[in-house]
Formats: structure tokens, sequence, C-alpha cells
């Protein structure tokens, strides 16, 4: 079994869509999306290799320091499965974006750490 980073992605747009909701539709949402992502995590929980979780803020450390960014990253799941496509097959119709605004998942391999050459 590969280990594969889930990622999941929403845009400002998207958030806007989700915060004009009337507070009644938006509840209602939130709390059958919760259901449902827990649901996912039960029925899937025999692969996860980290439950992951919700993103905040986001700052970057880089060669010109330390500044304040953001970026669509909303929050992150660490699967095991066989193959790419088995892995990003087990996000077919997630709650993050059928239910939550959010705009998809991104799944790639996590890669074994190069040794020296």
């Amino acid at each position: 079994m590969k280990t594969f980073l889930a990622v999941f992605t929403t845009s400002a747009a998207q958030r806007e869509t989700w915060e004009a909701l009337d507070p009644q539709q938006r509840g209602e949402r939130a709390q059958a999306g919760m259901k449902a992502w827990h649901q996912w995590m039960a029925d899937h929980a025999d692969i996860l290799a980290d439950h992951g979780g919700p993103l905040g803020k986001t700052k970057q450390a880089s060669t010109a320091g330390i500044r304040d960014i953001s970026n669509n990253m909303g929050g992150y799941v660490t699967v095991r499965a066989e193959s790419h496509e088995a892995a990003a097959k087990l996000f077919e119709n997630h709650p993050s974006f059928a239910l939550f605004p959010g705009e998809g998942v991104e799944v790639m391999e996590v890669l074994p750490i190069p040794t020296s050459m």
C-alpha cells in the first residue's frame, strides 16, 4: 500500500457563496456535512494513515523572510491505497465539496525521501 496526502481545497468565491446562504440553510448544510464527514471517516478508518484536520491561516517562510499569505487549502487527511487512482476514487462526492463550500480534493502520493547518492 502507498500513502497519499489529500488536501481539501476551496476558493474565496465558494466561501462567499457559503456565507451568503440563509443562516438556517447554512446551519442545516453544516450539520449534514459534519454527519457525512464523520461517516466518511468511519467508513474509511481502515485506510486512514492520519486523520488530518482543518487548516488555519498560512505563513510562508522563504529567503525573503516570513509573511502572511493565503491559499485554497482548507484541510487534509492522509490515506493508504494501492494506486493513485484508487486513492482519488476514495474522495468521489466527498462531503467537503458535496455539502460544504469546497472546490475539490487534491490527492498526491507521499514519496519516500531519496537516499544520498
